[in-house]
């Protein structure tokens, strides 16, 4: 695959990412056959800090967790009003790492992993 498309692409969406993986992903990326390199494009990835707005606004009801795929967490998030509010003032702090992880996990399904 042609590394000028790779690291354009991962300086565009490194900030999607955990830190600590964005070595290990430009080195899967560059394993990645050349003619899979539109999938990546394609994919869905969620804005940590879209996210975490979300979850200081309307975190107590689950929104955040519904935006990032997690549907059970929701439901629980919205039926406790946010674990009495505990849950949702962790999650302020939390969610972020929760979506870079997410966006981790669709990337390596693209990938091939």
């Amino acid at each position: 695959m042609d590394t000028t498309k790779i690291d354009l692409w991962m300086m565009t969406n490194s900030k999607f990412f955990p830190e600590e993986k964005v070595p290990y992903i430009r080195d899967r990326l560059r394993a990645m056959p050349p003619e899979r390199i539109d999938h990546l494009y394609a994919l869905n990835l969620k804005d940590p800090t879209t996210i975490t707005i979300v979850s200081v606004v309307a975190g107590e009801f689950g929104v955040d967790r519904f935006m990032i795929g997690d549907i059970g967490l929701g439901v629980a998030k919205l039926l406790t009003l946010g674990g009495c509010l505990i849950w949702w003032i962790v999650d302020m702090f939390l969610i972020g790492k929760r979506t870079r992880e997410v966006n981790y996990n669709r990337l390596m399904q693209v990938v091939g992993y």
